[in-house]
């Protein structure tokens, strides 16, 4: 069964052309870690597993890549009136913001993240499963959670919320699911995953402008920035010589599905390894989220491996004890490191405490121990 789940899976992927996977856990049915689509194997009748795959502009949807084509109308704090209120949300839709933003539903575990972290946790009135799961404890009690792929429209309309953040995967079947809200003027602004660390802090400061904590939002952003002037100042200093190779995998390679699924040109993951100073052995791919085989991750000889397989029981380890792997430099030095999913695949500001932690396994010798920013 999870072989079949897997192959429906990475067959989801190569259709897209452009995805990546993302952390998993066992969890109640109806919850996950992760901001992301998922195909869930039920291993017991309380407890699921899932196999979890995230969209182009690594937790996106195909449906939100014809969106970003014009990138002047993705950025929210330009596509504003004279009162600085948003006009378009981040796909280049028109939206009408009220000017009191007091009742908040989030459908996207980085949107519900950021609120909380600007102080808006008792403002969320509903949230998406997702959130639910890793954020419950920090929300007001037993709010509404929906799915975020097949939202109660009803039900979200008689909470009144005054705006709904949304996230592009919602839209990955093809269609608005949101179309019965938004036909009673409901707000529904929706925020795609973002290709650059640049579109994440822009996706910041939409939000902070939508719910009027634009100063806030903004001191978030300029702490983003300079801890990411920090690693590219200690990233200049490394010579050329002593740049390390590294292969981001996404999916350990079994016999069944020996592919592995990584991060190509054009990611903010990608961009991350490339501040810190690092080469993405996939750095030259075609596609965003690149398949390759495992002769060629074998013959690319990373110097790191970071993983983000967190489908995949003790990864580590299975990586170090993988058979014809023996001779990979990684794996001989033992540099292989299993990456906070969640931090690294939600797109807010937390993208930057796992890049500290990846330039720190990277190179030690040059990071140290940096304090991690946003930490609480």
């Amino acid at each position: 069964m999870k072989k079949k789940l897997l192959s429906l899976t990475l067959a989801t992927v190569m259709a897209a052309s452009m995805f990546t996977a993302c952390g998993t856990g066992e969890k109640e049915a109806d919850t996950t870690k992760a901001e992301t689509q998922t195909v869930q194997e039920t291993d017991t009748q309380d407890t699921t597993k899932e196999i979890v795959v995230k969209t182009s502009e690594s937790i996106s949807e195909v449906a939100e890549v014809e969106s970003q084509e014009d990138e002047d109308d993705l950025d929210g704090t330009e596509s504003s009136d004279v009162d600085g209120m948003p006009t378009k949300d981040r796909s280049g839709n028109d939206i009408t913001v009220p000017e009191h933003v007091e009742k908040i539903i989030s459908m996207a575990p980085s949107t519900t993240q950021l609120l909380i972290d600007l102080g808006y946790a008792d403002q969320i009135i509903a949230c998406d499963t997702y959130s639910g799961y890793s954020y419950g404890d920090q929300l007001t009690a037993d709010i509404p959670q929906f799915d975020m792929m097949s939202p109660d429209n009803e039900q979200i309309v008689a909470l009144e919320p005054d705006i709904v953040f949304t996230t592009g995967m919602s839209y990955a079947g093809g269609e608005d699911v949101y179309a019965a809200v938004k036909a009673v003027d409901v707000c529904v602004a929706d925020i795609p995953s973002s290709n650059s660390l640049a579109e994440i802090e822009e996706d910041i400061l939409f939000i902070g402008a939508c719910i009027g904590a634009e100063d806030a939002a903004a001191e978030i952003v300029e702490e983003m920035e300079e801890s990411i002037e920090a690693i590219k100042a200690i990233a200049a200093d490394i010579p050329e010589d002593e740049k390390k190779t590294v292969l981001y995998e996404l999916s350990t390679p079994t016999p069944d599905y020996p592919q592995i699924y990584t991060c190509g040109a054009n990611t903010y993951i990608d961009e991350m390894l490339t501040t810190i100073g690092a080469i993405n052995v996939a750095g030259e791919e075609e596609y965003q989220w690149p398949a390759l085989t495992e002769e060629a991750a074998v013959a690319a000889n990373p110097d790191v491996i970071l993983s983000g397989d967190t489908y995949t029981p003790d990864v580590v380890n299975v990586i170090l004890n993988t058979e014809g792997w023996e001779a990979v430099t990684a794996v001989q030095e033992k540099a292989v490191y299993a990456v906070d999913g969640d931090a690294i695949n939600r797109p807010n500001q937390h993208v930057v405490e796992a890049m500290y932690e990846m330039a720190q396994w990277i190179y030690p010798e040059y990071f140290g121990k940096m304090e991690l920013p946003f930490a609480a």
